[in-house]
């Protein structure tokens, strides 16, 4: 797993920058309803997309709140209104915000019962018909039929922690109401065999491909051997849902 203190000062530069942040923004406000007064957008990250969102409706209080601090420090440079603070403990009331907002976020809980606790937190400080808008299947999201995609095909988890069906489920169980989707694209992360097999070496992909004993090391020679390694394959589509909380 990531050390997001340390990761969080070349965090934005490797992950598509501000285009990906701003078709971020701009789906996770198509989502939320024009007449949303307060959004807590939770594992905020750097506050990229955040300071976006919030710049896009002037009318929008926007908060943010990450677990690391490395990552809410720089946050809170962008958007002032920021805390630390676990997702699965959030430090805000019950029923105090119209929106919460949880974007590339689930797909990092693989602990038991971890995603549970964060949709179960979001609709507690939400207040009664306001929405909660996540990202599901994350890391499917990046399969685009590559050559990459092939070679980690024999090593993916079966079952993502941000699947589409296990968030669904944790919505109902907490008073949450699937109403909405929608789609945008993580412009400048296509990516190419070569960053893919220094992911891989690093451990990166966690969330996404089990390797046991040698496997990393027989993935990584696999995609250095695959052609034009400097070569970026295509960007991912992600996925938004929006859901209700009933009351």
């Amino acid at each position: 797993m990531l050390d997001y203190n340390t990761e969080a000062a070349v965090y934005d530069a490797t992950r598509g920058g501000v285009p990906r942040a701003e078709s971020a923004a701009r789906a996770v406000l198509g989502l939320v309803p024009e007449s949303a007064r307060t959004l807590l957008d939770i594992g905020c990250g750097t506050g990229l997309v955040t300071q976006r969102i919030a710049a896009a409706r002037p009318g929008l209080k926007v908060l943010g709140t990450d677990a690391s601090y490395g990552m809410a420090r720089l946050a809170r440079q962008r958007i002032g209104a920021v805390a630390l603070g676990d997702a699965r403990r959030l430090p805000l009331g019950a029923a105090t915000v119209d929106a919460v907002g949880a974007i590339w976020l689930l797909h990092l809980l693989r602990g038991a019962g971890e995603a549970r606790a964060v949709v179960s937190e979001a609709a507690r400080v939400l207040r009664p018909g306001g929405v909660f808008v996540t990202t599901v299947d994350k890391d499917a999201a990046h399969d685009v039929g590559s050559d990459i995609d092939e070679a980690f095909a024999p090593y993916l988890r079966p079952k993502p922690s941000d699947s589409e069906e296990l968030v669904v489920a944790y919505g109902a169980e907490a008073g949450l109401d699937v109403v909405g989707e929608t789609r945008f694209v993580g412009h400048g992360q296509g990516r190419t065999p070569q960053a893919a097999a220094r992911s891989v070496h690093r451990g990166d992909f966690v969330s996404r491909l089990e390797l046991p004993g040698t496997a990393a090391d027989r993935l990584e020679a696999a995609l250095l051997a695959l052609p034009d390694p400097d070569r970026p394959r295509g960007d991912p589509e992600y996925r938004l849902l929006v859901f209700r909380r009933r009351g």
